[in-house]
Formats: C-alpha cells, structure tokens, sequence
C-alpha cells in the first residue's frame, strides 16, 4: 500500500514538473494578465452606455435597440453579452468582466498563433507583450464589442492556419464560420481576411481548382450569416453595411485631420516607442539575415502588410474622406493590427538567440557585429514590456483617459474610471502580483534557455574530450 501510494505520488510530481515546464511561462501570462485587469477599470464614455442600452434592448425585444433605434452594428456581440447577463445578472459590471474574459481569450490566441506560426519562444513573448500593452488592457476593461470581435478574429485566424498547414478543408469550413462569427460582431473582422489569406497561400499548392474550392468554401458562411441579419431577421437590407454612421458622419471641424493622428496613438498612448522600434528592428534583421531567417519573412511580411493594410484604412477614413469616427477612435479601429505588432517584436527575440548562436562561427568584427544586433533587440523588447508595465501602473490611477488625435489638442477619444485604484489598497497588491507572475515567467523561460545551451555546451566538450 505505502510502495502503491509512493508510486502515484512519484507519477503526480513528474506530470506536474511536466505541465509547469510546457505551461508555466503561459500560465504565469494569463495569471499576470488577470490580476492586472481587475485592477484597473471599467472604464466608461457614452459608446459603452450605448452598447449597454443595446444589450438590454435584447432582454426586451429580442433586437439590440438602444434608445429605440436599432443599432448599425453587427449583432452578435449584444446577444453574447445578452446571455451572459441572463446567467449571471444585468450589470455594466458583469458585461465588463464578461469582456476581460474574452481578452484573456485573446492573450492565448496570440500565444498559439505565435507558436505555429514562428515557434514557441515568439508564442511567449507575443502574448506577453499583447497582455501587458496598456492598449489591450484598457479594451479589455471597457463595455464594448471590439475584444469580442478581435477573440473570434484571432480564433478564425489561428484555425484557418491549422487547416492549411494539414491541408484540412473541414477545418478550415469551421475556421470560416468563426470568421462569420467576428464579421457579425464587428465590421473591423474583416482585416482578418489579410493574413487569412497570406497564409493560405503560403501553404497551399498552387492550384487553380483546389483553390476556387477553398475559397468559396470560406465564404458561403460569411455570406448566409451577414444575410440571414440584414436582409431577413432585421430587414435593414445589405446597403446598410455601407451605410453605417462611421462611413457617413463627417468630422465637425473640432481638429484638422492629419495623416499622424494613428501614430500619435501608437507611440503616446497603445503601444509606445519602445514597441514600435522593436517591431521595426525586428523586420530589418529579418531582412539583413534574410538567408538565415527565410523561414521568417514571409511571417513577417505577412504582419507587416497587416498593419499597413489596418492603418492605412483608418487614415483613409480619418484624413482623406474627413469622417469624425475614424478620425477621434483610432484605439479602435487600429485594434485590429495590435497582435501583429506584438508577433513582429516578439520574433525579434528568436532572431537575436540566432544571432548569438551565429555570432560563435564568425570571425572577430562580423561575431561583435552580430552579437551588438542581439543584444539591442533583447533589450528593445525588454524596455517594450517594462515601459508599457509602468504606463499601465500609471493610468490605474487616473479617473479620466483621453487618447488625443494631436500632442496640442485636447480632442479625442476619452474614458471615465469611476474608481481609480490607490496606493497601499489590495488592487495596487493585485496588480503587483500581476507584474511578479509576468516577471515569473519571464525568469523561467530564461532558465530553460541558459540551462539547454549549457547543457549543449557540456556535452559537446565531452564529445571532444571523448
């Protein structure tokens, strides 16, 4: 009996050593993630009294009517946000946590995504920088549709990429009906189509026929969902998808567009420089060792696109056609490209483990090179999750956000926090903790890594000596 107990215990510490050794950094994420988000926030403005409205608009009519209009958005959101408080009570608290939860969703998407798509090292350091980017925090604790839409997007996303690296068609059917899932909560899916279809033609065979199969495949779903809502459950008709009060409404005159508003979003407030520089050193190495990383660059260009392509139009919009949403919302239509940013400045950390690994058959001057690059790459991502760490810390304690569209003009897109945390309070140890499991993560990935190139080490001087 004791040899039998002794057994399960021996079997129960070698699968525990084994899941925290495959699982851990991710845990330690979403752990980090969590305690994080509760600590700051929710936060409030008049779009999320709005879409609140709408939501109750469902428990009464069964139509997501909010102060008796029905709303120009694609409903599945309201109507996911709608069961919700079915099951656990109507309040804008519980519609946030609902929301928190699906960013959560979205930090081990990023991850998986990550680990696919590159490997498992940029998987790590996609999500962490995603999770910790005060951009995705503060969409995670505020009452809109846009984390709902960016889960099923990144879902869509991660097994379009499973179906066409197995070449499964089933798959990716079903990968298709998650698209129409994010299509029809937010119109902003459809940017998801860019690295969609990049990596379906990464992938696939180049054939005609198997291709015209695949793709109308895909977008039968899509079709009978956005017309099973337009045209006959609402009957607002198809038209109204390009009639939406984004498209239409015209900026009042309150601030000269320029084609700089995104970017003074990006580097002040979503993501910052840091970020930024990591994103772009990452693609330049990619290109310099394109012969080393050949494996990389059709990833990267493939995030790289996706963010021109996500930008671009908000600036279109904002700019050129002088529309007020686009112009004052950048925090939300740029959402969209924020998991490329994070895919492109995390890779950079696999490319500078390369570099140093590369470093040791080169001669003096090229091996200090080589090894220069990598260390400024691990210190750009380093400063890009340790600022933007410090950036969350300080607006948790602000009651009033406003994400200006210009450094001198106080317009843009703002945010109430009726309950800003304080010092010494157990959300300021929460969010502590949070940063320390982070930081947890962080050291155990790094271990691993000193541990594995040690251990190469040893037994290559054994081989020798052997």
């Amino acid at each position: 009996m004791k040899l039998q107990k002794a057994i399960f215990t021996s079997k129960a510490i070698g699968n525990l050593r084994t899941f925290l050794q495959e699982f851990y950094p991710l845990v330690s994420i979403l752990v980090g993630y969590f305690l994080l988000a509760i600590s700051i926030g929710p936060y409030q403005n008049g779009d999320t009294a709005w879409e609140y409205d709408a939501v109750l608009g469902i428990l009464k009519t069964g139509l997501p009517v909010a102060n008796g209009v029905l709303m120009d958005q694609p409903p599945l959101g309201f109507y996911i946000q709608a069961l919700f408080f079915k099951s656990f009570g109507v309040s804008m608290n519980n519609g946030t946590f609902l929301v928190t939860l699906f960013g959560l969703g979205c930090v081990v998407l990023v991850y998986a995504i990550g680990k696919v798509a590159y490997n498992k090292t940029t998987g790590f350091f996609a999500s962490l920088l995603f999770a910790f980017s005060p951009w995705h925090l503060i969409m995670s604790r505020t009452f809109l549709i846009d984390a709902q839409c960016l889960f099923f997007s990144l879902l869509g996303l991660f097994v379009a990429l499973i179906a066409v690296r197995r070449a499964s068609f089933r798959l990716f059917i079903f990968s298709a009906i998650v698209f129409a899932a994010a299509f029809n909560t937010k119109l902003y899916a459809v940017f998801t189509l860019v690295p969609l279809l990049a990596f379906f033609f990464y992938y696939q065979p180049r054939n005609l026929k198997r291709t015209l199969k695949w793709l109308v495949g895909f977008s039968i779903p899509v079709l009978i969902a956005v017309f099973l809502w337009y045209q006959v459950i609402s009957g607002i008709g198809l038209s109204s998808i390009f009639l939406h009060a984004d498209l239409i409404s015209q900026n009042p005159n309150i601030a000269t567009p320029t084609p700089f508003f995104v970017t003074n979003f990006l580097v002040s407030y979503g993501i910052g420089w840091f970020f930024i520089d990591a994103s772009t050193v990452s693609l330049l190495v990619c290109l310099w060792q394109r012969r080393i990383f050949r494996e990389f660059l059709p990833l990267d260009a493939t995030c790289i696109v996706t963010i021109i392509c996500v930008v671009s139009v908000n600036v279109i919009l904002g700019t050129i056609l002088d529309l007020k949403a686009p112009f004052l919302n950048a925090i939300k239509y740029d959402y969209q490209s924020l998991p490329f940013f994070s895919l492109l400045a995390a890779s950079l950390v696999s490319k500078s483990l390369t570099l140093v690994k590369l470093s040791k058959l080169k001669i003096k001057i090229k091996k200090m090179h080589l090894i220069a690059v990598a260390l400024l790459g691990l210190v750009l991502v380093a400063a890009a999750l340790f600022y933007n760490m410090w950036y969350t810390h300080l607006f948790s304690t602000w009651d009033y956000l406003i994400f200006r569209v210009d450094p001198n003009i106080n317009e843009g897109y703002s945010l109430f926090n009726s309950d800003p945390i304080e010092a010494n309070s157990i959300l300021m140890f929460a969010q502590f903790l949070g940063f320390m499991f982070a930081i947890s993560g962080i050291l155990w990935v790094s271990i691993h890594k000193l541990s594995s190139i040690l251990n190469r080490s040893i037994l290559k001087k054994a081989l020798k000596h052997g």
